[in-house]
């Protein structure tokens, strides 16, 4: 199984991976989660991007390693604000993570972009961690390039699992990948201390671990085409309704993943104090649910999701928009 993984993941890299390199998790979760112990040591940090996927913040609670928080740029795609990596790294930095294609922003980076953050952690000497759990999952104009084509300029810890691009989140069956043809982590005896750590960790169910062979080398590719012109065409109907919606404004429209991250205008809004009272009275009057930013580090900001069925995606907004206009402080008196 870990010889299939391994073969997969080569085909968009320069070089062979080895299934001696190759970890087998349950999910991705477990991925971060080993990736964090791992690197963790007293006073150590690691970088995470924001917004971001909040369980970098909690599994490095539980390790006791700083987490640190570079700020990703609408204005420009969501991409790394690399100097503000630089100011935030230091001497205890070990690590930084980037997740492409982008959750929660629906963001891709070009390969001039990925290749400006492996030169920037090596300047830095620090390990890139590579979610790429929606890798694949793209319908914008940027192609996906997995960080592992950099692998040569800096050790990649590259995290992802079949969940999204199969859609069997349930399945939780994901792999952690060492990047590192130059063996540079071999030196301090990182991938031993790897490998010992998967000697006493929970691994997925056989029988779904006997699947993945046939999963990943005889899944036809109009699976794949067919969940990508449903994703593009639920997200261009997803940023259609948004532009209708006067309090809600969206910097970038997505090109990967599920989501799409949506600024909140609350000058525009009567009785509606930040994200968080905009989603809770959402979901008391009008039954949808929509994740607020802060929970993904972006205060009065909104995650919508476009990964519904059409029928079910426009009542939901329709629902939203209809919120709007009894909230708005353009309504006129009785």
């Amino acid at each position: 199984m870990v010889m299939a993984i391994a073969e997969y993941l080569s085909h968009d890299l320069p070089y062979k991976l080895s299934p001696d390199d190759t970890f087998v998790t349950c999910g991705c979760t477990q991925a971060i989660e080993i990736a964090l112990t791992i690197l963790a040591r007293p006073g150590k940090n690691i970088l995470v991007p924001n917004p971001g996927f909040p369980l970098y913040d909690l599994c490095g609670a539980f390790r006791d390693l700083e987490v640190r928080h570079f700020e990703l740029l609408p204005e420009k795609g969501w991409e790394v604000d690399l100097d503000d990596v630089e100011a935030l790294a230091d001497h205890n930095t070990v690590a930084m993570v980037i997740i492409n294609p982008g959750n929660p922003c629906g963001n891709v980076y070009t390969y001039q972009h990925l290749e400006q953050i492996a030169e920037t952690a090596k300047r830095l000497k620090i390990i890139v961690i590579a979610d790429e759990v929606y890798g694949h999952l793209v319908f914008g104009d940027n192609p996906f390039v997995p960080m592992g084509v950099f692998g040569m300029e800096v050790p990649v810890l590259t995290l992802g699992s079949l969940a999204k691009r199969w859609m069997v989140p349930g399945w939780r069956l994901g792999w952690m990948v060492i990047n590192d043809p130059c063996c540079i982590l071999k030196k301090p005896k990182i991938v031993d201390r790897i490998k010992q750590y998967f000697d006493i960790c929970g691994t997925p169910a056989t029988f779904i671990q006997a699947a993945v062979p046939r999963i990943l080398q005889q899944t036809e590719e109009v699976f794949f085409l067919e969940t990508i012109g449903i994703l593009k065409q639920t997200s261009d109907f997803c940023c259609d309704q948004i532009k209708e919606i006067p309090c809600f404004s969206c910097p970038y429209k997505p090109e990967a993943s599920l989501f799409v991250m949506v600024k909140l205008n609350l000058s525009l809004l009567r009785d509606i104090s930040d994200d968080i009272d905009f989603c809770f009275q959402l979901a008391k009057e009008e039954s949808v649910i929509i994740l607020p930013g802060y929970t993904v580090g972006m205060k009065n900001w909104l995650r919508i999701t476009f990964a519904a069925e059409p029928s079910a995606l426009e009542e939901g907004l329709e629902r939203v928009k209809s919120f709007y206009h009894r909230h708005s402080n353009q309504q006129k008196e009785c």
